[in-house]
């Protein structure tokens, strides 16, 4: 227990004085919101990749998905490296940094409405990130119950307060920077923890040929394999098409989220650019393959009775703790301070992207305009930024003390939602002059729209695979509306369209010259 309890102190005490350290970079409205848009690779591409995955992920998602689907569920964590972090950072990364740079626009909502002209879209992004960010922020906690009963036997509630508590006061002292700086920090954690955890539960079990044979035995939930021998060690798995609509919401599911695409609005330079591709997508590799990886066995602890509920049916949630039971002492203070990072790091990037949204594209949109000078208006901004980071906060500690029945689905009705509404109107904002304001109103009512009617009506029984269909059905209606309804202002739009035209200079390092001479035999 003191091994336990000397780690977290530590690891808390780091994240308070980096939030020290870091506090005069929060001075300024684009200093508290994007760090100054001046972080490196490291920064931001650990940023992107502790943002990513949190506890959700580590306990609540590799153990569900990995009891569905086997080891087949790696497919997931390849998917959300490729997908969600390589081609975002390709397809989204310098574009995003660019054009929200000529626009200045700090946060999703307020590209939305300069793309495209509209306060009207800025306040309706602003009130669709409010309401969806909430119940996700919630989500994150949910992965720490049993974990913190198992290591500590408490009551995880105390947790989830001074977890709470704790990153509030770093995030309030320095906005993204410490955000970031901390993300770093959290993220190497996550890498070495997850590998250490991989290591020793497959040692636990015999090896890795041994616990595969194991696996591959198990004649549970027949109805799932439809009679397959050994479907939880299959390519595929035994349920193909379910795990492909998994692979889409949480890798395709990152490009519309705002505390994702928000850590491109901050990047420093091209450099960082190119490293943060290749930096990002090793960590997702490593720590959302291991996660599913890992969760792929959970069939090797389907006899304990930990795992289930009075009347038989499966605790996801309790899979992984489950299996984390027997590692020795100090590896399962890694484990707690590695969920700690992933839950910690996701929450500071959820509640400064909701803090900021309402602050910047909601409140500030819709209060009388007053004639203040520019400094007093950002110390408003600043304090109104910094109360309302306390009480999202607050709010996401309450839903999380007396959570509602469903709130496990709630990550995947909120990525379903925000994605389902962001993901297309962003890329084709960013792509193509001929995207509409009305298509991306189209968009917005979709998205929003057939998430909310699946709670109810439930007519895609996973909220998984209908969070899936609203970002591809998505990435249709744009284009297809904005063929047929007016198009904005020509001048205007190759206005916002210059931005990629200018022209830089680069380092022969990092670009060859057109047309260069060849060299002399």
């Amino acid at each position: 227990m003191a091994i336990k309890i000397i780690f977290l102190v530590v690891f808390f005490a780091v994240m308070i004085g980096i939030g020290i350290m870091t506090r005069k970079k929060a001075n300024s409205v684009e200093g508290f919101v994007l760090g100054g848009r001046n972080a490196g690779p490291w920064l931001t591409a650990f940023g992107y990749g502790t943002s990513y995955f949190s506890a959700v992920v580590f306990i609540g998602y590799a153990g569900q998905f990995g009891w569905k689907y086997g080891v087949a569920s790696t497919w997931i964590g390849i998917g959300n490296a490729v997908i969600g972090s390589l081609l975002a950072w390709i397809i989204l990364g310098r574009r995003t940094r660019v054009m929200t740079k000529h626009l200045n626009s700090k946060t999703m909502p307020d590209f939305f409405g300069k793309r495209f002209d509209s306060k009207a879209l800025r306040v309706a992004a602003a009130l669709i990130s409010f309401i969806f960010l909430i119940p996700y922020t919630s989500s994150v906690y949910n992965g720490l119950s049993r974990l913190f009963n198992m290591a500590f036997n408490i009551d995880y509630k105390v947790c989830i307060i001074v977890m709470a508590a704790l990153t509030c006061v770093y995030v309030i002292l320095g906005g993204y920077m410490a955000t970031v700086v901390n993300d770093l920090v959290q993220g190497i954690i996550m890498l070495f923890g997850i590998t250490a955890v991989i290591a020793t539960v497959l040692n636990n079990n015999g090896g890795f040929l041994s616990a595969l044979t194991t696996l591959s035995q198990s004649e549970s939930d027949l109805p799932v394999t439809a009679g397959m021998q050994g479907a939880f060690t299959s390519f595929f798995g035994p349920d193909p098409l379910n795990l492909f609509g998994v692979i889409i919401l949480t890798s395709l599911g990152t490009w519309g989220l705002p505390q994702m695409v928000g850590k491109f609005y901050a990047i420093k330079d091209e450099k960082s650019v190119k490293a943060g591709t290749i930096i990002s997508t090793i960590f997702a590799f490593i720590v959302a393959g291991g996660c599913y990886f890992l969760g792929g066995f959970a069939r090797l602890y389907e006899g304990n009775p930990a795992i289930y509920k009075d009347d038989g049916s499966v605790m996801y949630d309790s899979i992984i703790p489950t299996m984390l039971e027997n590692l020795p002492t100090i590896l399962v203070g890694v484990v707690i301070v590695l969920v700690l990072s992933a839950s910690m790091s996701t929450l500071s990037s959820l509640v400064l992207t909701s803090s900021s949204t309402v602050t910047l594209d909601l409140i500030e949109q819709i209060k009388p305009k007053k004639n203040e000078d520019k400094k007093k208006r950002e110390k408003t901004q600043l304090v109104t930024m910094r109360l309302l980071l306390v009480f999202f906060i607050a709010v996401s500690v309450l839903l999380s003390l007396n959570p509602p029945t469903f709130i496990a689905q709630l990550m995947g009705y909120s990525w379903g939602a925000l994605a389902g509404a962001f993901l297309a109107p962003f890329l084709w904002g960013l792509y193509w002059k001929k995207t509409t304001k009305l298509s991306v109103w189209v968009c917005f009512i979709f998205g929003v729209g057939f998430t909310v009617a699946n709670m109810f009506l439930k007519f895609i029984a996973s909220p998984i695979n209908a969070g899936a269909v609203t970002m591809v059905a998505g990435l249709i209606i744009v284009p297809l509306v904005s063929l047929i309804t007016p198009k904005l202002a020509k001048d205007k739009v190759d206005g916002i369209f210059s931005c990629y035209d200018e022209k830089v200079t680069v380092e022969k390092k990092y670009s060859l010259p057109e047309n260069a001479p060849a060299d002399e035999a």
